[in-house]
């Protein structure tokens, strides 16, 4: 027991701390008061919606319903302005980068999810795996084959650019498993890891989730050799040519998930310069091309390859460079933010697909999508 002589007096407050505490806890309230009836406006009329009509149970797990709530509370004024205060000051002062992306090595970032254990990993990798060789098996009555292609982690192909920040070693060997399940199921598939491992770093933008022109063109080669090696061909046959526009600051979109991206440039991660290449295909005259010959309706001028999947698909010119290495043409089908099986259901239901099926569908989806939550099944019913 403690002997009470020893026991030291309480310290007297002075009247300078009791008054600025006074003023702290009246500007708190105040704060609080102003942001409630900022956030309650918004609700009462209707510019926001906080739950969705349903909310699935995976969702309340991984934390989506919250993050919902906190972005869509996001939208009021006040919060929005001191939220992005608070980014940029905590850049500027802790070098912190939110809860959506990591810092790895002196501008380098990378993104969250491809650092995530998803909860319950191994029953979600399970059901996609399953949904894909059900998909595969649809196709297949339509004569429409499938190619399932993997997209490594960023933080994966560029660990030496992650310098202190971990990667979960439960994480490396998710592509090959997932694979291994599409390889039982029948299902034609290609990891990306061995054509973009030889690339390192420059396989990956630094400050962007998404490849660079270097890891999005070593992807479209290996592509195109998967299919050769299956005796899929692209038609109708075509020429293609490049054009580059001048070297110009590329905007990162790890810059803006981090709230950082209205700081001025010399405050952000070093931008990155790049020369953005297009394809172009080159005219061809009806009577030159053999994949008019005897084609009564037309179809045979039209794409009879599809490109699925996601934000990857549309970036530094994949599928331009797609179609430079199969030497035709190809339908681009992929959806931003679409996640695993986003851009697989708008295809599916689009008139594209109903009216002129492919003979073929490429089916890109990044990695950190294996063991995610599968919130949006594909839907069946669409390819009768």
């Amino acid at each position: 027991m403690t002997s009470l002589k020893h026991t030291l007096p309480p310290t007297q407050t002075d009247d300078l701390a009791t008054r600025s505490s006074r003023l702290a806890g009246v500007a708190l309230l105040i704060f609080l008061f102003v942001g409630l009836l900022s956030s309650g406006r918004l609700i009462v009329s209707g510019q926001i919606s906080l739950l969705p009509d349903n909310v699935p149970t995976p969702q309340i797990f991984d934390g989506d319903i919250t993050h919902r709530i906190a972005k869509e509370l996001s939208n009021a004024q006040l919060p929005t302005t001191f939220a992005k205060l608070e980014r940029g000051v905590s850049w500027l002062l802790l070098r912190d980068t939110g809860p959506r992306v990591r810092s790895g090595c002196p501008d380098w970032l990378f993104l969250a999810d491809e650092l995530k254990v998803n909860h319950q990993a191994q029953r979600n990798a399970d059901a996609k795996a399953q949904a894909v060789i059900d998909l595969k098996q649809q196709l297949s009555l339509r004569d429409i084959s499938l190619l399932v292609v993997i997209v490594p982690d960023k933080s994966r192909i560029a660990s030496e650019q992650r310098c202190t920040l971990h990667r979960p070693v439960a994480l490396e060997g998710r592509i090959q498993a997932w694979t291994s399940k599409l390889d039982a199921g029948g299902v034609a598939n290609l990891d990306l890891t061995g054509a973009l491992t030889p690339l390192g770093a420059s396989a990956y933008l630094r400050t962007d989730t998404h490849w660079s022109e270097s890891g999005a063109k070593a992807a479209a080669d290996a592509i195109a050799q998967r299919l050769n090696t299956l005796g899929i061909s692209a038609t109708p046959r075509r020429s293609f040519n490049e054009s580059h526009a001048p070297l110009a600051v590329r905007p990162g979109d790890l810059v803006h998930l981090a709230g950082i991206d209205w700081l001025p440039l010399k405050w952000q991660p070093a931008p990155e310069m790049v020369a953005q290449t297009s394809t172009h295909e080159l005219p061809v005259a009806s009577a030159d091309s053999p994949d008019t010959e005897a084609d009564l309706f037309g179809d045979a001028d039209l794409p009879n390859t599809a490109l699925i999947g996601t934000s990857f698909s549309r970036n530094s010119n994949f599928a331009g460079f797609v179609q430079q290495a199969l030497g035709a043409p190809v339908g681009n089908f992929a959806k931003d933010g679409g996640a695993f099986s986003g851009a697989a259901n708008s295809y599916l239901n689009n008139p594209a697909y109903k009216e002129t099926p492919p003979k073929q569908i490429i089916w890109e989806i990044p990695e950190r999508d294996l063991q995610s939550a599968y919130i949006d099944p594909i839907a069946y019913r669409s390819l009768r």
